[in-house]
């Protein structure tokens, strides 16, 4: 009996010493617990981000007489998109804007980051392949801007109410192939909630018709910090921003093409040319007053659209969720959506 024990004691330290000596071997990991001291490695040193330059050398920057690649006039999001991306892509840049940065269009936006509910219906029900592909574009990008700048963007949900049961299916399958457009780039799954809750949520609603809502989620944004972000960028890669600055006229060469324009500072009124070998219009609304500026005769393109924002109290929205009404009785659509304690 004692041999028997013996040779089980014998077997079993060989086990354990076998299980020891494999795990050393192969994790490097020390079985006993004792780990070895490794000198600490020098932490890589961050390479210094160019200091934001005031205004006054960024007019200086304009009035030195240098031949600019791309003058940009409008510092909206377009304007500072089209700069960022230039100076990326080693042209000399400029950009000048009438106003502030995003003191147009570009902070008056809905606020939202989204795809499309119904440009994806419109895709679907009338087989339109560019807007299906628009729609999954526009959820790419919606990623991108919330990965790349989490504290100017963040998800959002937006309850849709149903008040017929048929459209209850109707809608979830709609909202559902909103989902899987976005594939693995949605924010998070949508779903439905019942009559009680969507009271609870938003007690305005009627609630005589009711049948629940359909609750899918898009991004929000702070449009005008959004704008302004992508202009500091864009100066601190290079860029020569800045505001206040009107175009008077454009210039043009020999052969007639564009070549510079005549700029003046709103607030000094001092006057000076500037030379560019490309000019990019991006004033939105106004974009005619700048194409006439090149040929006094063209015709107008652009037919300003009807779009209304109004600023109601918060209690009109719950903090972290909006409204959506695809079909009012007269043919619009309506969101409420929460911004900065308030309702748009």
């Amino acid at each position: 009996m004692a041999s028997r024990l013996k040779r089980l004691a014998v077997v079993s330290s060989s086990v354990g010493a076998g299980a020891l000596l494999t795990t050393w071997l192969l994790t490097g990991e020390n079985p006993f617990g004792s780990q070895p001291v490794h000198a600490a490695t020098p932490m890589k040193k961050l390479r210094a981000k160019r200091p934001l330059p005031p205004r006054d050398e960024q007019i200086k920057s304009l009035q030195s007489g240098q031949d600019f690649d791309v003058l940009i006039i409008g510092g909206g999001a377009t304007g500072a998109g089209c700069a960022l991306d230039c100076i990326t892509r080693g042209l000399k840049t400029a950009l000048v804007e009438l106003d502030d940065f995003a003191s147009g269009t570009s902070s008056r936006s809905t606020k939202l980051i989204h795809g499309g509910v119904r440009y994806l219906q419109k895709a679907i029900l009338n087989l339109d392949i560019e807007q299906y592909r628009m729609v999954k574009e526009a959820l790419h990008e919606r990623t991108n801007m919330l990965l790349s700048a989490p504290h100017l963007t963040h998800p959002l949900p937006i309850m849709l109410p149903v008040y017929k049961w048929w459209q209850v299916p109707y809608y979830w399958v709609g909202i559902k192939a909103y989902d899987i457009v976005a594939g693995s780039k949605t924010v998070k799954s949508s779903y439905y909630v019942n009559k009680e809750n969507t009271l609870e949520l938003f007690p305005m609603l009627r609630g005589d018709k009711l049948c629940g809502a359909i609750v899918y989620y898009d991004g929000q944004q702070d449009d005008a910090r959004m704008c302004l972000a992508i202009a500091l960028t864009a100066t601190r890669h290079g860029a020569t921003v800045a505001n206040h600055v009107r175009v008077c006229s454009l210039h043009k060469d020999a052969a007639g093409k564009l070549n510079g324009a005549h700029l003046r500072d709103e607030l000094t009124g001092k006057e000076w040319d500037v030379k560019a070998k490309c000019i990019i219009n991006a004033t939105g609304p106004f974009t005619d007053s700048i194409r006439k500026m090149d040929n006094p005769t063209i015709k107008e393109i652009c037919c300003p659209s009807s779009g209304v924002h109004i600023v109601l109290p918060g209690y009109y929205s719950p903090a972290e969720m909006g409204l959506l009404d695809p079909a009012t009785s007269d043919g619009r659509v309506i969101f409420f959506l929460p911004w900065q304690r308030n309702t748009i």
